[in-house]
């Protein structure tokens, strides 16, 4: 069984991308039966959707998950929801800047993630890493994917979804304007090998999530 874990390739005039490095050094390890096969994504819309499906055609995964940087965010954020609309605040990669487009005409308005997402956080948390649950992954090419990610497995049986991560302190050190909190990239490593151990524990227990209420685990 595959793991298929994408990151996305630097943006915004940035020479890293923490979900693309914590991929990439996750690649190729197997836990518990499961290969974990990375692969990054441009940042790009025109190209983000095609890539990644090519991605899904060519490695069947069972599990997925994507991930992706969020500046000013200080945990591992596990998004529940995707909703249909690309609304750029910056120009991608090719300078492309899509504003109240849909993702998918005619799709639905959101989708949410199939993972089992209060679980995750409550297992990262047990395992000290700061994690909660995000209502939000904003409209960017972050959330175009995630959108087209639940799209394309729609009734597939595979259980996928996205969490953003934080910046890396060569980010931070560089950002401009206020400080923002950032981790190393061997502990953003560290926690989404757990993680992936999480989900596959979950896979084993039949996906039930954890029934904890208000939206957010204090």
């Amino acid at each position: 069984m595959r793991i298929l874990l994408t990151g996305f390739e630097p943006f915004g005039g940035q020479s890293l991308n923490p979900s693309w490095e914590v991929a990439r050094a996750l690649h190729g390890l197997q836990l518990q039966g499961a290969q974990v096969v990375a692969v990054q994504l441009p940042c790009v819309f025109a190209r983000a959707l095609p890539a990644l499906q090519q991605a899904l055609s060519q490695h069947t995964p069972g599990i997925v998950l994507a991930l992706g940087q969020a500046e000013g965010r200080c945990d591992f954020s596990v998004e529940r929801v995707a909703i249909n609309v690309m609304d750029a605040r910056i120009p991608d990669n090719a300078g492309a800047q899509p504003i109240d487009v849909p993702v998918i005409a005619g799709g639905p308005a959101a989708y949410f993630s199939t993972l089992p997402i209060k679980s995750l956080v409550a297992g990262l948390r047990a395992s000290g890493f700061p994690a909660s649950v995000s209502q939000t992954a904003g409209t960017f090419v972050c959330n175009q994917v995630f959108y087209g990610l639940q799209h394309a497995l729609m009734d597939q049986g595979v259980h996928s979804g996205f969490m953003h991560l934080p910046l890396l302190p060569e980010q931070a050190a560089h950002w401009p304007g206020p400080s923002l909190p950032s981790w190393s990239v061997n502990l953003q490593v560290a926690g989404v090998r757990q993680a992936l151990v999480l989900l596959l524990a979950q896979r084993q227990q039949g996906w039930a999530d954890a029934a904890i209420g208000g939206g957010t685990l204090n």
